[in-house]
């Protein structure tokens, strides 16, 4: 991964795992203050009928004139002290008296709640009732506690999925890069070797070595570089060019096609021989011209030198033999694929045969391959769909 890799990795996971848990942390601060306050009203609740229930238990004693004997309540966590009047202690079993400020109903110190009740009745020495728990304190500890933890392993989640996610959307971009990248590497080295012919051909021209051999040759790259430009083109321009449907003779545009590579067949020494059947279709002339032209470029480039390419049109069937290096079985399956090359040894930039797909495709033509490895390949293009009768 590279740096601009990395920096799109970090903005991406920065932006969206950011946003998300902010969201989260929104929704859980909603849902925080909602439960707090259930927590303190469910406390309240119990301090005041635990109050309730020592208030009835006075009453009652002093009804029946018997002796006050303070109840155990049934929440262990709930204890309670009674006060007289001048606020002198009764009775206690609380843990921690000192914090008991009667003047209040309800309050929270950091290890307690608090509720105070009080006993109006005149001939009870009892005014003050004040009820202790750790309850709703230990309940809105264990609330944060749960908020936090969800907020870590959301975010922890959230960050995962959000990494995933990334290199989910980024691999189809860095493939697209590679690509890219090759097929300047590739164009930069296909390009060279006409190039570099051309040049070499024009200075021996200037020197008079040889003219009609040069002269050859500078046709030949002329013409590899112009099947170059318009591979590029098409591949690039393709989906805002109009198609221009027309009847045409195919067996014209082939023979037409294997005139002009004859030129570019010279410099490995291969023969193009074509045996061809008059036949009318009816589709883009240009897009053909393209599908007839790739498939006898790459015949050339994966031949041996001094062999042969056999072109030929019968009943509406195209079909272009070489007899090179062949294509294995698991090659043939991505051999239409954009930048797929038959072999890292030969040239192209591994759009020709995408090209052909597409067109193909376009035209609802049936497209055959036929090969073995150090034997050759056959490419069969089937035109009867679009022939004119």
């Amino acid at each position: 991964m590279n740096n601009n890799e990395k920096k799109a990795l970090i903005s991406f996971l920065s932006i969206y795992v950011g946003s998300i848990i902010l969201l989260i942390g929104l929704l859980l601060s909603f849902y925080y203050k909602n439960e707090l306050k259930s927590v303190t009203e469910h406390c309240n609740m119990q301090m005041s009928n635990a109050a309730n229930e020592i208030k009835a238990n006075i009453l009652n004693a002093y009804m029946n004139k018997t002796e006050l004997m303070p109840i155990n309540l049934k929440d262990k966590n709930i204890q309670y002290a009674l006060f007289d009047k001048d606020k002198n202690i009764l009775f206690s079993n609380m843990f921690n008296i000192s914090e008991i400020t009667l003047s209040k109903e309800i309050y929270e110190t950091n290890n307690f709640a608090y509720y105070i009740d009080h006993l109006d009745e005149k001939d009870i020495p009892i005014k003050y009732i004040a009820i202790q728990t750790c309850n709703g304190i230990q309940d809105k500890g264990k609330l944060k506690v749960i908020m936090v933890m969800v907020l870590i392993l959301s975010s922890i989640f959230v960050g995962f999925i959000a990494y995933l996610l990334a290199k989910l959307l980024l691999k189809p971009v860095r493939e697209k890069v590679e690509h890219m990248d090759k097929f300047i590497k590739d164009s930069a080295h296909e390009l060279n070797t006409p190039i570099s012919v051309l040049m070499t051909s024009v200075a021996m021209l200037k020197k008079g070595k040889d003219p009609d051999k040069m002269m050859k040759y500078i046709v030949s790259s002329s013409k590899q570089i112009s099947q170059l430009y318009n591979d590029i083109h098409f591949s690039a321009f393709s989906d805002i060019d109009e198609s221009i449907e027309e009847e045409f003779c195919l067996s014209e545009l082939i023979s037409h096609s294997v005139e002009y590579f004859n030129d570019i067949s010279i410099t490995k020494n291969i023969i193009i021989e074509s045996i061809v059947e008059p036949c009318k279709i009816k589709v883009d002339k240009n897009k053909i011209q393209k599908v007839v032209n790739n498939l006898i470029s790459n015949a050339i480039k994966y031949s041996y030198t001094n062999s042969k390419i056999v072109v030929t049109l019968k009943q509406g069937v195209l079909t272009v033999q070489d007899f090179g290096i062949g294509i294995s079985k698991k090659e043939q399956k991505e051999i239409f694929k954009r930048y797929k090359r038959g072999a890292n040894t030969e040239g192209g930039f591994g759009i020709g045969l995408d090209i052909v797909k597409r067109i193909v495709k376009e035209y609802n033509l049936h497209l055959d391959l036929n090969s073995k490895e150090n034997k050759g390949s056959t490419f069969i293009v089937d035109f009867s769909s679009v022939k004119v009768s």
